[in-house]
């Protein structure tokens, strides 16, 4: 029960076996020594640290909250970062992938899917249009009218490539700024840095699209000032146009030709909004929604699998739409192709073909989930080092090995209920925050009211 509750719950905890030893460097005696022998199974379990909440609830609430930290000191301020990065020009904006073929789409207000006048059929035999009405559970949604008519090929493509085509937004962005501003390419680098965190999420089609917050800094990163004349709607012209002159060419195959890249037409661009400011996004609720989606699972949005495929076999076990099912059989032929090797298609088939990580950042934006981690883990083990403190020259001799994983069926209820227990006591203290500051505002406004 206690290593269950030290690991939050943890549904799939690691198993280590080993021991710690500490000692004073110059007199030898020891001063702390943990051995898993005395504990149950003599194994100690650490958190598995997954970040999908389809796998592990508490463990991806933990990295949920790293990713709000992470994301909101590049906005704010804090880790590290200089505070005044709030009043520098920020934006928060999605782009999306193209079209690789018509689907079934969301309507609302009786507005019907895909209406088309004496609409026929494709070459294969399907309906080029759709009179149906689709609400969100509809799992119609993001299907194919026609599947042979949709191009997988480059879906799966454009998926392998999302880390070249925001390569390439990057770099263009640069020279849009300087082009717009009348400086050269090297002098625009030489005083302005663009710093970014990004999260990939996928859409129902089963495409990604990217969501980005779009910091300017001085040429030195977050604690340097951009000059005076970098401002949000500079910014935001200059992410319009240089996604628009993305266009990559992906490597000639004999089955497939080549095919062009870009971005989709969509795009969404907004103000974050400024410390004194009262237009634009507010810094938590984007940091918030960033979060929200690092942690999605394959299961939760239906869209590819948890884990890698190892065999063909692996694709016909999951439960699939026949869109992403056939999306990963593509990534799967294509990743057997030899002019393809160098994409790793195969390894990646569970992801749709993307190789990337589901977040992203800039060097320099913010502060990293190691330092973050790191923080946690110095002040969890502050009261351990304190028996030890008195000894400047303490030397710690550690030995650790992997014997293996996961709950027995027993410890499996235990976890789950040390995990209910501590998302209760989360929610009555989210709660009674909540309450204490109402009560603060309400107390505020009746004194204003009593005063005047």
């Amino acid at each position: 029960m206690e290593q269950i509750t030290a690991t939050g719950g943890c549904a799939h905890p690691i198993h280590l076996k080993g021991a710690t030893i500490t000692r004073d460097g110059a007199t030898g005696e020891i001063l702390h020594h943990y051995d898993t022998a005395q504990e149950p199974g003599e194994r100690l379990l650490v958190r598995c640290r997954n970040r999908r909440a389809t796998v592990c609830a508490p463990c991806s609430r933990l990295h949920a909250g790293d990713t709000f930290h992470l994301v909101r000191a590049g906005l704010v301020g804090g880790k590290s970062v200089p505070t005044d990065v709030r009043e520098r020009p920020r934006l928060f904006i999605t782009l999306t992938a193209p079209s690789f073929g018509t689907v079934h789409r969301i309507t609302g207000d009786g507005e019907r899917c895909r209406p088309r006048r004496n609409a026929g059929r494709c070459e294969h035999g399907a309906p080029v249009s759709c009179p149906a009405v689709h609400d969100a559970a509809d799992p119609h949604i993001g299907q194919p009218l026609c599947p042979g008519c949709y191009d997988y090929p480059a879906h799966v493509l454009w998926h392998a490539h999302a880390g070249r085509l925001w390569k390439a937004f990057t770099d263009n962005l640069y020279n849009h700024l300087a082009t717009r501003t009348g400086r050269t390419r090297t002098g625009l680098r030489r005083t302005l840095r663009i710093s970014y965190a990004k999260v990939a999420e996928y859409q129902r089609r089963a495409a990604l699209h990217v969501h980005a917050v779009v910091r300017l800094d001085g040429a030195d990163g977050p604690g340097d000032p951009p000059p005076t004349w970098a401002k949000a709607d500079v910014l935001g012209t200059a992410v319009r146009t240089a996604t628009a002159a993305v266009h990559l060419r992906t490597p000639y195959s004999r089955a497939l030709g080549e095919h062009g890249l870009c971005w989709g037409s969509q795009l969404d661009v907004r103000p974050i909004r400024a410390f004194d400011g009262r237009e634009g996004l507010a810094d938590d609720a984007v940091a918030a929604y960033v979060a929200k989606y690092v942690t999605k699972g394959a299961a939760e949005t239906a869209i590819g699998l948890d884990h890698p495929i190892t065999s063909p076999d692996d694709i016909t076990t999951g439960r699939l739409s026949a869109h992403v099912r056939t999306l990963i059989y593509t990534s799967w032929r294509l990743g057997g192709l030899p002019e393809l090797a160098q994409l790793r298609l195969r390894a990646w088939a569970h992801t749709l073909g993307y190789r990337g990580h589901i977040l992203t950042k800039s060097r320099v934006y913010s502060t990293t989930y190691a330092a973050l981690r790191a923080e946690r883990a110095e002040y969890q083990g502050a009261t351990a080092r304190d028996d030890v403190a008195g000894s400047p020259d303490a030397v710690t001799d550690a030995h650790w090995r992997y014997a293996g994983s996961g709950h027995s069926p027993g410890a499996a209820l235990i976890a789950a209920g040390v995990a209910e227990d501590l998302a209760r006591s989360r929610e009555i203290a989210r709660e009674e925050s909540l309450s204490d500051r109402l009560g603060r505002c309400g107390a505020v406004g009746r004194g204003r009211h009593a005063t005047s």
